[in-house]
């Protein structure tokens, strides 16, 4: 995909407003925590998935993405790839038509069966570098300044 392209993809992503972050955790040091609070902050409705459940700035966690309320626009991974694989199968059962990959979650097997359905894939860009163009005024750890 070239850069153009990726842009494109990214903005039309960003343009969606319900999310889900696979990978939410309640842990403020971890990426999972970080781009769910700036999702949150920026106005967008998200869902933290994470199997163990709990809750993350006082919205529950769930344990699957089929547990959600709803169906989510975009799924947001902060998981090992090996994780990653198998959300991409609940992403396909679920009809579920884009992911971001966040660094670190990518599979390259994940990528290929995920386009063999027909989703569109966001990989090899970080949602955190990319929030600053498209999620202006926050910053998740501006909270832990004092």
């Amino acid at each position: 995909m070239s850069e153009q392209d990726l842009a494109s993809v990214i903005a039309d992503f960003v343009g969606r407003r319900r999310w889900a972050v696979v990978g939410a955790s309640e842990n403020p040091d971890k990426y999972g925590h970080k781009v769910f609070s700036v999702l949150l902050q920026s106005g967008y409705q998200v869902y933290g998935v994470n199997p163990k459940g709990g809750t993350l700035l006082g919205h529950k966690l769930y344990p699957s993405l089929a547990a959600l309320p709803e169906k989510p626009e975009v799924v947001n991974t902060v998981v090992p790839p090996p994780v990653t694989e198998q959300i991409a199968k609940e992403v396909v059962a679920l009809g579920i038509k884009r992911v971001w990959m966040q660094p670190g979650s990518e599979s390259q097997a994940a990528i290929e069966y995920l386009q063999e359905h027909g989703v569109q894939v966001v990989h090899g860009a970080c949602a955190m570098v990319h929030r600053r163009r498209h999620w202006p005024n926050t910053d998740p750890d501006a909270s832990n300044r004092t």
